[in-house]
């Protein structure tokens, strides 16, 4: 029986274009877009003013609503694109910012313990897609889109972001990966890069089925 494709993430830093590709890869292939839910957060002003005081707060709703989303991928039976997952939200952000000094312990244990308990329940996406991105081209990301609380990241937030990027993506092994170095493509105004982008990821599907 072969296998039917379900699930499609997109990862990557802040200002990579996770969202944007999200929604045109899903108008291409006609799959279900689930975007991350960024302006109904509500601690995420806040937590960029003071990111000490709502650092768990802010995670523990991005997790919760990351977990129902899986649930509605596994409960859908149409191909669906996930905009960041699950395993970002713990194993970058949380992380980062426990590192970081922003998340105490206390908290980033707690944190842990319930992110240990959903992840038993969720399946690894069928396809991967990393987006990779210099800091210069997630700042150009950023400042592009106005969104005027994200004006307060620090340089130094996004560099930590990468490399915890780079060091996950590195030891990735659930699935099938697909990295896409994004900082010479512009997938939005050149419609040459979103194919470029589009070949590749027919690739991949292609050797997913062929197995």
């Amino acid at each position: 029986m072969q296998k039917k494709l379900q699930h499609i993430a997109v990862c990557g830093n802040i200002g990579s274009g996770k969202t944007t590709l999200t929604g045109k890869l899903a108008k291409h292939y006609g799959w279900h877009a689930l975007f991350e839910s960024v302006d109904e957060n509500p601690y995420l002003r806040d937590f960029y003013e003071d990111m000490t005081r709502w650092a768990f707060h802010v995670q523990i709703y991005f997790l919760n609503s990351r977990f129902k989303q899986v649930n509605e991928i596994r409960d859908n039976s149409r191909a669906t694109i996930q905009d960041r997952t699950i395993y970002e939200d713990a194993y970058i952000f949380a992380s980062n910012l426990y590192k970081s000094g922003h998340m105490h312990e206390r908290d980033y244990r707690s944190y842990h313990d319930i992110f240990d308990s959903m992840i038993k329940f969720v399946p690894p996406p069928d396809l991967l897609i990393y987006l990779k991105a210099d800091i210069p081209k997630l700042v150009s990301q950023i400042q592009k889109r106005g969104r005027d609380y994200e004006y307060a990241i620090r340089l130094d937030y996004l560099k930590h972001l990468n490399e915890h990027y780079e060091r996950w993506i590195s030891g990735y092994t659930l699935g099938k990966l697909l990295v896409i170095d994004v900082n010479n493509l512009d997938f939005v105004e050149n419609i040459e890069d979103f194919s470029f982008i589009v070949n590749k990821i027919d690739l991949e599907l292609n050797n997913l089925f062929t197995q």
